[in-house]
């Protein structure tokens, strides 16, 4: 997964009935190490370093 500044990250959730997490991408972190993960703000107004799984994919901002 690439992202940048802006785009949007959403988080399926496996629980039955339970809405997708979902965050703007604030930071593109470690891209000079190989391992790009971001600074998301999510809809609730916190703010988390994310390392994408298996679970999460990308709408372009």
């Amino acid at each position: 997964m690439h992202a940048d500044v802006g785009d949007h990250i959403v988080v399926e959730n496996s629980v039955l009935d339970a809405t997708p997490r979902r965050g703007t991408v604030v930071a593109v972190l470690g891209k000079d190490e190989g391992l790009e993960h971001y600074q998301v703000r999510w809809q609730d107004g916190h703010e988390s370093l994310f390392f994408p799984g298996p679970d999460a994919h990308l709408e372009k901002g």
